[in-house]
């Protein structure tokens, strides 16, 4: 099907299953080292070896700062992930239960491959998980992420369903797979009931094996999104981007995309590719219900005060929430200038 015809169905497909709306997507993480660490697109596979996972850990005081940021921006809260190794089942559960309390809703984690017991013990949180699976294509899953097999997900996947819990997963554009692969990633779709897929595009990161490949392009993206929007009309996809992909955002919207993640919302909030950013998006006809652009009126204290947490934290929080408003202060203060 030549493009242009393929966005016209995927965009007649969207509006005749969801409303004229259009958020940004905010992935949460913990931390910045992995257990794991040579899946050869990821940034954590550049952490040196003799680091532990445990030292790339955030502070609990950034990570609810970051949360109460998404809550009163009206980001959507994508998922709350980092490296496998990083915190402890114990360390995580009580995350869960601060982020929920904030929310005052369940989220998506994305943690690895999650045994039952600890689904189980996460689910008054948790409303799904999400699988890093990032291609479906066998032999290339296997060279691109080598420790990290799918058998584990599929399996997490099948004790989610009976619980109860929702099941996402990742696909990345731009590893290797072809569009011969379409039937695998539907078919891996189909058989786990995955009612959402969060659709990348690679980001070359110095250090990997993918440092000097190339973007794939805004067509190849949509065309992925498009194909998904039209065979699976009431999915759940996001599109994730970057900062100087800005000029897409219309297209993968155009596509059948519900949603946009991956922008570095905060070091942009308030730049001149923000306001671009919700441009995009009304230029594809859809309403945009996240704010890139203006710090809300709110007190932060209060915010934090009423969480049940010792003082100690309260009070690192609240220092840690003025440090991210400064610094996105200063981007709006020098667009002014």
């Amino acid at each position: 099907m030549h493009m242009e015809s393929l966005l016209q169905e995927a965009q007649e497909v969207y509006k005749n299953n969801f409303p004229l709306r259009a958020s940004f997507e905010r992935a949460v993480f913990f931390s910045w080292g992995c257990t794991i660490g040579d899946c050869q697109f990821c940034y954590m596979s550049t952490q040196p070896e003799h680091k532990k996972p445990t030292e790339t850990r955030r502070s609990y005081a950034s990570i609810f700062a970051e949360v109460l940021l998404c809550k009163h921006l009206h980001w959507d809260f994508g998922f709350f992930t980092g490296g496998i190794g990083a915190f402890t089942p114990d360390e995580i559960e009580f995350m869960l239960k601060i982020i929920y309390e904030i929310l005052d809703e369940k989220i998506w984690l994305s943690i690895g491959p999650v045994a039952r017991p600890l689904l189980q013990r996460y689910q008054p949180y948790i409303k799904g998980v999400v699988g890093s699976t990032e291609t479906i294509n066998p032999e290339l899953h296997a060279q691109v992420c080598p420790s990290k097999p799918l058998a584990p997900y599929e399996r997490m996947f099948e004790h989610a369903k009976k619980l109860g819990l929702q099941r996402a997963m990742t696909f990345i554009v731009g590893l290797g797979e072809t569009r011969e692969d379409l039937f695998l990633l539907k078919n891996f779709i189909q058989t786990y009931g995955i009612s959402k897929i969060h659709i990348y595009g690679l980001i070359p990161v110095e250090g990997t094996v993918y440092r000097d490949a190339a973007i794939p392009s805004a067509e190849e993206q949509a065309w992925w999104i498009a194909q998904l929007r039209i065979y699976f009309p009431a999915l759940d996809i996001q599109a994730g981007m970057w900062e100087d992909r800005v000029e897409r955002v219309s297209l993968l919207l155009s596509a059948g995309a519900n949603s946009l993640s991956k922008y570095p919302a905060l070091r942009t909030f308030g730049k001149p590719q923000s306001y671009l950013f919700k441009k995009e998006v009304e230029k594809s006809g859809r309403v945009f219900t996240s704010n890139l652009l203006h710090l809300p009126n709110v007190n932060w204290g209060k915010e934090v005060d009423v969480l049940e947490i010792d003082k100690h934290l309260k009070e690192e929080i609240k220092q840690k929430l003025l440090q991210y408003i400064k610094v996105m202060s200063k981007s709006k203060l020098m667009l002014l200038s």
